[in-house]
């Protein structure tokens, strides 16, 4: 009888405590894990009650939604974090400086695990085997799956029997393949959906304005992606393929917006490497036979996004000077989230036969003195890291309107961001733009004159 038919009891062999998983962790050992929901959070907690034993564990992660002990302080020395991607818990712990930013395109996580020492571990949370003895990763953890039981020396998985089952091939793993099993059952963290304001409505007008039927569409997470999304439901045949998926994918499955029939890349599938947000996308992607989850050097492979016709890629950003250039993941010198996949989309709708990239931000900000801040500005805070290069922005979104800087020259870009600009900061942005050169006296002239 092979592993794959007596499958039950290896996985009653493997079975150990959250504590026992715990103490396999060594001093200077690095440990891989998914993002959000793909996290193992018992085990993590009981590697955290090790703190005084170990020394310089490294915790290799993003996107985490809990919080852990290790995050604070105190940690260093013993259990530190190191996150290609910050979220909004990290940041409430970065300045506690246990958590180290990773710079990193996530279409390159297999390659960067690769070059570095391999993890000496990998943890994740997965689902109960199926009849064959396979555990599904569930809703996030196939972004780092493959790829970390592949590359680690111990795989310790987490079972939870109310994670939901996702389809994909590398998004199973079978129980002859870990190391060690871990019980544990408990809700999975949901996320709600944060409502959409005024300013991402219009922005999301103004972007499905532009997208055609029949195109594949990525969007990112927050106000202005689902904005988007919820500006979709008068499109036909949409299909999609994104990074990280949540409630509003599934609406516009429920309503037929979306069915994929059209999609050259994995015809009639909906694609994704993670799936956040309310136990209601949760419940929609159990099972689901049009869902598949794939990992993120996959999803976000330029090749492969490319090979989709009319591809539209969906981005934020935090701000985006007057040339076109896009910072997405910091604010100066502190991290606010990460260079995530937005270059891989941008890019990758770029090379896309018929594809479009937008870039969508609220053009100001606004101080609680009701001061407005430009979000479009002459120079970016000193140490903001330049997410996306100019020359490879085609549309910049705002509550204003669409600026198309795609191939433009200097001048051109200039004018069409101080016109989506807040109103009230438009005449300063001209000042400067012709104080520093952006915008020659002779080109402000004729347009004042046109």
């Amino acid at each position: 009888m092979s592993v794959y038919e007596s499958w039950k009891q290896l996985y009653r062999e493997k079975v150990i405590t959250a504590k026992e998983a715990a103490l396999r962790v060594k001093s200077y050992d690095k440990i891989l894990v998914p993002p959000v929901t793909g996290a193992p959070v018992d085990i993590l907690n009981a590697v955290a009650e090790r703190r005084d034993e170990l020394i310089e564990v490294q915790v290799y992660g993003s996107l985490i939604n809990f919080p852990y002990e290790f995050l604070k302080a105190e940690y260093a020395g013993h259990i530190t974090f190191f996150s290609n991607y910050v979220g909004p818990l990290e940041r409430m712990f970065l300045s506690q400086g246990n958590i180290v930013p990773f710079p990193l395109h996530l279409s390159q996580a297999a390659r960067c695990f690769s070059i570095n020492d391999h993890p000496d571990m990998f943890l994740c949370e997965v689902t109960p085997p199926d009849e064959r003895g396979y555990m599904s990763f569930g809703a996030c953890g196939v972004m780092y799956g493959s790829l970390g039981a592949s590359l680690a020396k111990q795989v310790v998985v987490q079972v939870n029997p109310r994670m939901p089952y996702v389809y994909g091939e590398q998004n199973l793993i079978h129980v002859s393949e870990v190391d060690a099993i871990v019980e544990a059952e408990h809700d999975i963290m949901v996320i709600p959906e944060i409502p959409v304001t005024d300013k991402e409505r219009r922005i999301g007008q103004y972007i499905a304005e532009r997208i055609p039927d029949r195109s594949t569409i990525q969007l990112g997470i927050g106000g202005i992606p689902n904005a988007v999304a919820y500006s979709l439901t008068d499109k036909r045949d949409l299909g999609v393929h994104m990074e990280m998926m949540s409630d509003s994918v599934a609406e516009l499955v429920e309503k037929g917006v979306v069915n994929g029939r059209y999609k050259t890349v994995h015809n009639g599938l909906v694609v994704t490497s993670g799936i956040i947000g309310s136990k209601r996308i949760y419940d929609f992607v159990h099972r689901n036979p049009m869902v598949r989850a794939m990992p993120l050097d996959y999803v976000n492979s330029f090749e492969v996004i490319s090979r989709h016709d009319n591809f539209v890629s969906i981005n934020a950003a935090l701000t985006v000077d007057l040339t076109g250039q896009v910072a997405s993941e910091s604010i100066g010198h502190t991290q606010y989230s990460a260079t995530g996949g937005q270059v891989d989309f941008v890019r990758g709708a770029l090379a896309s036969r018929g594809g479009l990239s937008f870039i969508a931000l609220d053009a100001a900000s606004q101080k609680p003195d009701g001061t407005i801040i430009s979000r479009i500005v002459l120079n970016f805070k000193p140490g903001t890291v330049v997410t996306t290069p100019r020359s490879d922005v085609m549309y910049v979104v705002t509550e204003y309107g669409v600026a198309d800087v795609f191939m433009k020259p200097i001048p051109e870009r200039v004018k069409a961001m101080i016109a989506i600009a807040h109103p009230d900061c438009r005449e300063e942005l001209e000042r400067e733009a012709v104080e520093n050169g952006l915008l020659p006296r002779q080109f402000h002239a004729m347009a004042a004159n046109s």
